[in-house]
């Protein structure tokens, strides 16, 4: 999801400069033959060198503030959304053991007398925890539908090397709605828009589709390496990234925090149509974040073939929940 300068986004949206995005091709995310869905032995369940040092388990009756701010925004990420992000239970709440954000279609004026068609939720750990490397996954039913966009990501808390793409972003796990089967994992970064680059990869289901269950997505992020798992499964690792303002392995090599949101429209999406139902729920179980502990031995290195990363852009518009 990327994030941006949203004014200067929002204008080039307004005055018709930016049209689309490069996430239109979905041929750019293709897996490479007998890489995908490689088991990484030594990396499928968490590392038991690994402790546990946060989670939201979503047990309780309420949502934990002490954990998460839910962000009220009615900006569309300056990616051409069409939601308002609120902090109303309708959209944002805990409840049978699960974080529950939910995009309903309603005429809604916000708090700051903005109008639209569409609600959701958007939390971020931002001001509450952050982590430079480290296993963060978290298990999620995603929702489905033309122009659904729920995403599980990360950016840098303060953006020590300049503003978007500079400092870097870390999509865990994003889903476009008329591709439920779907899973894409990407990371941005280089210089800022238009000069910004992005890497990625996907895995398809060979059966069903992400909203017909709960399934684990993952990183494991390390020094000059990021991983990438659905349900214990490797199917994306990166090694090569860079940023105009510092040596390798810059920008990732900075304290990120979590962020959960499900967007309606977009120029990736596209608009919700009629056969898109509402409301829609992204259902989340639990987020976990593991790191390597010190005191323990490292565990062995996998040998497990992983994806290279396919793609790179120069030229995609920020902004994204």
């Amino acid at each position: 999801m990327k994030f941006l300068l949203r004014s200067l986004v929002t204008c080039l949206f307004t005055t018709g400069l930016i049209s689309g995005v490069a996430w239109a091709d979905d041929s750019q995310f293709t897996v490479n033959p007998g890489t995908s869905g490689a088991v990484d032995p030594a990396h499928q369940k968490v590392n038991p060198d690994w402790k546990l040092v946060w989670s939201d388990e979503f047990d309780g009756s309420s949502l934990d503030t002490s954990k998460w701010t839910i962000d009220v925004d009615d900006k569309g990420g300056g990616n051409g959304e069409l939601q308002y992000y609120t902090d109303r239970p309708e959209n944002v709440r805990v409840e049978n053991g699960n974080l529950v954000i939910t995009a309903t279609k309603e005429d809604y004026t916000g708090p700051d007398g903005k109008k639209r068609k569409y609600t959701s939720g958007k939390l971020t750990t931002k001001g509450h925890a952050d982590w430079k490397y480290g296993r963060m996954e978290a298990r999620i039913k995603m929702p489905k539908g033309q122009g659904m966009w729920p995403a599980f990501w990360m950016m840098p808390t303060d953006s020590k090397y300049g503003g978007w793409a500079k400092s870097g972003e870390l999509d865990i796990v994003e889903v476009i709605g008329q591709r439920p089967n779907i899973a894409y994992g990407t990371i941005h970064y280089h210089d800022g828009w238009p000069r910004n680059r992005h890497t990625g990869d996907k895995i398809t289901l060979p059966s069903g589709d992400l909203s017909d269950d709960y399934h684990v997505y993952a990183v494991e992020w390390e020094e000059g390496v990021i991983r990438w798992y659905l349900d214990g499964n490797l199917y994306e690792t990166q090694t090569k990234w860079d940023t105009v303002s510092a040596p390798f392995p810059a920008p990732f090599d900075q304290n990120f925090f979590i962020i959960l949101n499900f967007a309606v429209g977009g120029a990736w999406p596209g608009k919700p149509d009629n056969t898109t139902q509402f409301p829609q729920q992204m259902l989340v179980d639990y987020v976990r974040v593991y790191q390597p502990d010190p005191s323990a031995t490292p565990a062995a290195a996998s040998t497990a073939p992983a994806s290279t990363p396919a793609t790179t852009a120069t030229n995609t518009p920020a902004g994204t929940p």
